[in-house]
This record gives structure tokens, sequence and C-alpha cells, in this order.
């Protein structure tokens, strides 16, 4: 039997056999996503945990989002640059629909990183549901196929 092979109207895929086609597009997904996971989301996920605002601060003015993440009080300290009002998002700021503005380099910076985490998972969740799809179409017969 080959890697991919129909089998008494059932499918084969990678050693498994018998597979209904939902079990069979379960295994192309595992495959895909095992396929497309890498260090960059390792670092992303890590982005976005870090970038979480769960750290008390003093007070701050009404409509703000409470609290700061370790990501933006480090990168603060590092670095200390002072720039003119450049736009941020926040939890309480993609709520209201309108960017935050900040002062400082390491906010700016310690702010956009989980929105570029966010933007690499999103990503990758997007080509796995692509590839995986595209690579069952193309091994479903008739009436199995998703399109």
């Amino acid at each position: 039997m080959d890697t991919i092979e129909e089998l008494n109207g059932t499918y084969f895929y990678r050693g498994h056999y018998n597979l209904t086609a939902n079990e069979l597009l379960f295994s192309i997904f595992i495959d895909v996503t095992a396929q497309q996971i890498g260090v960059r989301d390792y670092a992303a996920i890590g982005g976005m945990l870090l970038g979480i605002a769960d750290i008390p601060t003093r007070g701050k003015p009404i409509g703000a989002t409470p609290g700061t993440s370790p990501l933006s009080m480090s990168l603060r300290k590092l670095l200390k640059t002072k720039v003119n009002n450049w736009p941020t998002l926040t939890l309480g700021s993609v709520r209201r629909m309108k960017f935050s503005y900040v002062r400082n380099l390491g906010a700016f910076v310690g702010r956009w990183i989980p929105v570029l985490g966010i933007v690499i998972i999103a990503a990758d969740v997007s080509a796995i549901a692509y590839k995986a799809t595209s690579r069952y179409n193309t091994i479903a017969r008739g009436n199995d196929k998703i399109w």
C-alpha cells in the first residue's frame, strides 16, 4: 500500500487504515499542523503571553487598560528612548477601536510584539486550514470532498 490509498470504501493514510472521511481529514490536519509549527510559533506564543497586562500598576486615567505586561515593563527599562506619541494597541484600545499613544520606545515595542504574535499565529492557522483542505480534497473521492 502507498502512503495514501483508498481501501474498500475507506481510506489509508500514513500507516492508518480503514479511516472514514472525517478521520482522514483529522489525520491530515494533524500532519499539516506538525509540519507548520516551528520556532517562529513558539516565539509568537511567548510574545503573546508576555504581553498580557497582569502586573498591577499605579492609578491610571479612566478608560486606560488596567495593569501592565512583563514585556512592556522590561522593555521600558531597557529602551528608555523618548518618542513623540507613537500609536499602539492594548486590550482597552482594541475594545474602544482606537489607538493608544506612548512616548517611550520600550512601551511601543512591548505593546506591538503581542500583536505581531497574533498575526503570526493567524497566518499559520490560515495556512494549516488551506493546506489540509487542499490535501484532503486531493485524496477524498466524490461526496467526501469539502468543496
